[in-house]
């Protein structure tokens, strides 16, 4: 008999299993319990026979944890204390607070009419005002910018710089989400330098769109041109095309005055672009969302299309939004997490990291200069000046594994063997928290 053949033979049958695991019946479903045991049991077999080793511990131990995994949130709040602003790994945008309705809603009742509404009309007021002009909603700007071509361009030309042609993240590039459209590119210019001249020439009886890409998630610099958006929408009013920006980020409040340079999607609106689109969960400060703003008749042809029902937002996402927007409109900067964070001054964070190491035990920790981003595919090569605490550790990333393990997990950077904390994108009421979870990682690796 081979080792392997051992190994095999020596695996429980399921009904032992389930006889050591009788004290979680009531616990777990006994189907969901079995079917585990099952599966562990099989996954150990096909381990043994590639010449791995099973998950360790005994068949009833690995189950149990699986089970309580199955049982757990795997959706967690986490602190952020790497100093990016909208960390897409953690959500971009922290939400604003506010308070999901449970049960029913007037998600589509006109409730002063007694008949259906439209789920839009509780943020298309709100996008109006900011803006100037009417606006949508769907489930992303990717989703955006695939409606609005859909829609203004598909069978036709979209004219476009060689320069805009960018990817977004994770793989997904603007000239295949045009491409699945139904969109046909025309580029125009070279990668560095594109003239009206350019755009002009493209022109054909084909021409549904100019297309405009503001670098929000790059920048290209030395030799290069473009001409402006006012320049592009003189040339589309001569030919009576519609100019489309894909604004990327989305500013909608003036962040100039805070290091911020991005475009303004009103500003873009005054300048003549036809139709804008934008991120809700950047720059705006919000949940996941792509807003579509522009022209009322475009608008009102775009929301028409049917593929508008399949990417249209959820009530979830519509009330975090309409909280998101309200704030914004009255300019209540400090309810919208990620604005706070932005504007808030290094030296406040600098008192705030003084006060925090005065309270810290046992722990090598000093204040130094720092630089906080933004993140998220917004404002390349911009930084903002913060004060970080840097925490000098004999097994530096041990520390930082312990405090993302922990309970809440602490998601930090390591910079020069020290522990970087940037308390710009932590919240105030948390820093008490990561008092304790820093107190207990640091016992953690002393026992280990």
């Amino acid at each position: 008999m081979t080792n392997r053949e051992g190994e095999l033979r020596s695996l429980p049958s399921v009904d032992a299993v389930l006889g050591r695991l009788a004290h979680l019946a009531g616990r777990y479903p006994r189907a969901l319990i079995t079917d585990e045991v099952r599966r562990v049991l099989d996954e150990a077999r096909e381990a043994i026979r590639a010449g791995r080793k099973p998950d360790p511990g005994p068949v009833e131990e690995v189950v149990e944890r699986r089970l309580a995994r199955l049982a757990s949130p795997s959706l967690r709040a986490v602190i952020n204390a790497t100093g990016v602003v909208l960390h897409t790994n953690l959500g971009r945008a922290p939400l604003p607070r506010f308070e999901p309705l449970c049960g029913y809603s007037n998600l589509e009742y006109d409730l002063e009419e007694g008949t259906r509404g439209r789920r839009d009309v509780h943020i298309s007021g709100l996008i109006e005002r900011l803006l100037g002009k009417p606006g949508i909603a769907v489930n992303n700007n990717a989703a955006a910018v695939y409606l609005v071509l859909r829609e203004l361009a598909a069978g036709g030309e979209v004219v476009v710089s060689r320069g805009e042609l960018i990817e977004i993240g994770d793989g997904f590039r603007i000239p295949e989400i045009m491409a699945e459209s139904g969109a046909v590119l025309r580029e125009v210019g070279t990668t560095n330098r594109t003239r009206i001249e350019d755009y002009r020439a493209a022109i054909n009886e084909r021409t549904r769109l100019l297309l405009r890409v503001h670098q929000s998630n790059f920048r290209i610099t030395g030799f290069t041109a473009r001409p402006s958006l006012g320049e592009l929408a003189a040339l589309g009013k001569e030919a009576g095309i519609p100019v489309y920006e894909d604004l990327g980020s989305g500013c909608v409040a003036d962040l100039s005055g805070y290091g911020v340079d991005e475009p303004l999607a009103a500003a873009s609106l005054r300048a003549g672009a036809a139709v804008v689109s934008f991120s809700g969960d950047k720059l705006l400060g919000g949940p996941q969302a792509g807003i579509i703003a522009g022209e009322a008749g475009l608008i009102a042809r775009i929301r028409r299309n049917p593929m508008y029902r399949a990417l249209r937002l959820d009530k979830l996402i519509l009330q975090a939004l309409e909280t998101t927007l309200r704030s914004l409109l009255m300019e209540r900067w400090d309810d919208v997490p990620a604005l706070r964070m932005i504007r808030e001054s290094p030296e406040a964070l600098r008192a705030r990291a003084e006060r925090l190491v005065a309270r810290l035990q046992g722990v090598k920790a000093e204040i130094v200069a720092g630089e906080s981003v933004i993140g998220g595919g917004s404002t390349p090569e911009q930084s903002l000046p913060t004060w970080v605490i840097a925490i000098a550790a004999a097994d530096v990333p041990g520390l930082e594994r312990a405090l993302r393990t922990g309970d809440p997990p602490v998601i930090a950077r390591i910079e020069d063997n020290r522990l970087l904390l940037d308390l710009r994108t932590v919240f105030p009421e948390e820093e008490p928290t990561l008092l304790s979870a820093l107190a207990g990682a640091m016992e953690r690796i002393r026992r280990a």
